[in-house]
């Protein structure tokens, strides 16, 4: 299981209780959009943390006492947005009731000449743009949809038997991998609600419409402040998005994979009668910060959510870090406001109900015993530095409380040469893709290695080489189409963010095979330890091919050792994600 950090705030996190389903988005989990003027030097805006137990009229009142007031609050884990003058931080932090403060200043603006150069960060998805063959419009590329189907929104499949064939489901490699099709005779999620912490999903797709919950997806971020008309740029012309758009494109994918329902439409998803819920926490230019991801996650038990998938890691830090010499003082104490925010709100959301699902990280490294990080802080662009760093800097929230991490294997389910490992972090493994799958060189270097989900046409539109009837001529991008410019388009993607969306359908198999109806909020309900019992002890266990992995052509720094056995081990965790095995009656490893 992952190593933990502890939280001082666990104790607040386990006192909350749930007390009905808000149809409302709250006050805490309403996002700020006004922020001090970047370029004011006589105020500031802090993100604040109270102690555990701690009253919000007392936060109040050593706010207003510091000169500032508080424009916002999330009172399950004691996050106050505050603004006030610049020495706000300086009182704040003299105060014994405060945990800490950071700056919470205008970020995310990222010049938008070319949609497609949007930095796509969310875990750092690896694209092989720069590897891809020259694109060509093939036969390949182009799936007619059936007799009479059209691209309107798909009627979910109601039945398990028969079940209904997605027309690109021979391009699935990672749903045979995980025996998807014998768990779908038992279950396909009906029941079982998933969030979605990405960049948004696209609630229009005909491959997720059937599953989609408008009334309970929310947006927790903007995407882009109006600087130089930037918003303007925007495919629907807005810095707020509604709560059924996503413009990155990486959680749309996500949420593909996880829930596309068997309605005879493009690609068939992990469980696809869940229903997916959008708690859209990252920008279109990639960006996760600190609060809107504190305000999805606590959000979620509210809503109902069984299980969430994040497939990101929270900016501007790539390793959090308490003490690093090499960080200012001001920088150190982000990072511990970063490390110590985001457990407690981990803590609220499991201790209500909700399993916690993550990504590994594509740096090829074992988070175990990391060594450096050149990335961070990674905004503002330019800022980044070489940073030494160990085992007390920790990846969030990958490495935080009670979060299940998921490292990524390829087809030939060797661990796929940019994953993360580390015996202390990962859980399981699940198929995230491998452009080079290094089992077999005559299959190297191909899409099809990689994993194929839903794309937002728009996303398609700006970054993709398509014919004048709106076919796709890239290899990477798949079109599904009924007549001139009536498309649906997937897209090849790898990286643990693909991989971790299969952990969280089968965590929705799962919790809809042996969960119990949820008379309050609706659906099923199962306790998340039980929840992870049943998909690490169905896992297929895969040893380590040897001492050291090293993969011909890539530089050594892809070279990694695997420490362990076949039923645990740092490459793949308790073993290989297996769906048919979680859904049965008796948890069991073979």
């Amino acid at each position: 299981m992952p190593r933990t950090t502890k939280s001082i705030g666990a104790g607040l996190a386990a006192a909350a209780m749930i007390g009905s389903l808000l149809t409302a988005q709250p006050a805490w989990a309403t996002p700020s959009n006004t922020a001090a003027p970047a370029d004011n030097q006589d105020t500031t805006r802090q993100l604040v943390l109270a102690e555990p137990g701690t009253a919000a009229d007392q936060v109040t009142a050593a706010v207003e006492a510091a000169g500032g007031e508080v424009a916002q609050t999330n009172e399950a884990i004691g996050l106050y947005t505050v603004n006030g003058p610049a020495d706000l931080a300086q009182k704040l932090d003299q105060n014994p009731l405060i945990t800490g403060t950071m700056d919470d200043s205008v970020i995310g603006y990222s010049p938008r000449g070319d949609i497609g150069e949007k930095k796509r960060k969310a875990d750092d998805v690896e694209r092989a743009r720069a590897e891809r063959p020259a694109a060509r419009s093939t036969e390949q590329n182009i799936t007619k949809a059936p007799p009479g189907q059209s691209r309107g929104k798909g009627k979910n499949h109601q039945g398990n038997t028969p079940l209904v064939t997605a027309p690109l489901r021979d391009r699935q490699w990672n749903l045979d991998m995980i025996e998807a099709d014998a768990a779908h005779q038992t279950t396909m999620g009906k029941g079982a609600r998933v969030g979605i912490m990405d960049t948004g999903v696209d609630g229009n797709h005909p491959d997720i419409a059937a599953n989609f919950n408008l009334a309970l997806s929310r947006n927790f971020t903007t995407d882009i402040p109006e600087i130089d008309g930037a918003c303007a740029e925007d495919p629907d012309g807005s810095c707020t998005d509604a709560a059924d758009v996503d413009e990155n494109g990486h959680g749309t994918h996500v949420a593909s994979t996880i829930a596309s329902p068997r309605n005879g439409i493009g690609v068939t998803g992990v469980a696809p009668e869940a229903e997916v819920v959008n708690l859209r926490n990252g920008q279109d230019s990639g960006y996760f910060y600190l609060q809107p991801t504190l305000d999805a996650l606590t959000y979620a038990p509210s809503a109902g959510i069984d299980v969430v998938n994040m497939s990101f890691y929270i900016d501007p830090w790539a390793f959090n870090c308490a003490a690093n010499p090499a960080d200012s003082p001001e920088e150190q104490a982000a990072q511990r406001l970063t490390i110590e925010a985001t457990n407690r709100a981990l803590d609220y959301a499991r201790n209500n109900g909700v399993t916690l699902i993550a990504a590994m990280g594509n740096s090829h490294q074992d988070l175990g015993n990391p060594i450096s990080d050149s990335s961070s802080p990674n905004f503002r662009e330019g800022n980044e530095r070489e940073r030494a760093i160990d085992t007390s800097c920790v990846v969030m929230p990958t490495e935080g409380n009670g979060v299940m991490s998921v490292s990524s294997v390829g087809p030939s389910s060797l661990k796929a040469y940019y994953s993360n490992y580390g015996t202390e972090q990962v859980a399981v493994a699940a198929p995230g893709g491998a452009y080079r799958d290094f089992s077999d060189t005559d299959k190297n270097r191909r899409p099809e290695n990689m994993i194929l989900a839903a794309v937002p046409e728009v996303v398609v539109r700006a970054e993709t080489d398509l014919a004048p009837n709106g076919e796709s001529l890239s290899p990477f991008v798949i079109s599904e189409c009924s007549g001139e410019n009536n498309c649906a388009y997937y897209e090849y993607l790898q990286g643990t963010s693909m991989a971790a969306p299969h952990v969280t359908g089968v965590a929705a198999l799962t919790i809809a095979r042996h969960g119990q109806p949820d008379n309050q909020l609706g659906g099923k309900k199962m306790q998340p330890h039980r929840v992870e019992r049943f998909i690490t002890e169905g896992a297929v266990e895969k040893a380590c091919e040897a001492p050291v992995m090293s993969y011909p052509g890539l530089a050594d720094s892809y070279t990694a050792p695997c420490e362990g056995d076949a039923s645990f081990n740092g490459f793949y965790g308790n073993s290989i994600l297996n769906a048919k095995n979680s859904v049965s009656n008796t948890p069991h490893k073979r």
